[in-house]
């Protein structure tokens, strides 16, 4: 059963997510930006995912290390999102697994 501190936890995280991207929206949507500033914006996901990511590098625990190699297995076949998919329920059904 979930705690309701980690279901407020879960829904605030939600919300101050999309509330970025909705104030990025409409702080953007008038501007005209360069194409360093896209390539930026275009590369921001992927270095959100390496940073949430990059703690699995220094675990010891067996179920976080075989989920980030198959997160790094379907990142070289698939996109962003399929790829944050499989490695969420690749490294949620490894630490139920593993123990």
């Amino acid at each position: 059963m979930l705690d309701w501190t980690t279901v407020v936890s879960i829904v605030l995280m939600a919300a101050s997510t999309y509330m970025t991207r909705i104030v990025g929206f409409v702080v953007l949507r008038d501007w005209t930006l360069s194409p360093r500033t896209q390539a930026i914006m275009e590369s921001v996901p992927g270095c959100v995912l390496v940073s949430v990511i990059a703690p699995a590098f220094v675990s010891s625990h067996p179920a976080d290390l075989l989920g980030l190699a198959v997160t790094f297995l379907a990142a070289t076949r698939l996109s962003l999102l399929p790829t944050v998919v499989v490695g969420v329920v690749a490294t949620g059904v490894l630490r139920h697994l593993i123990v």
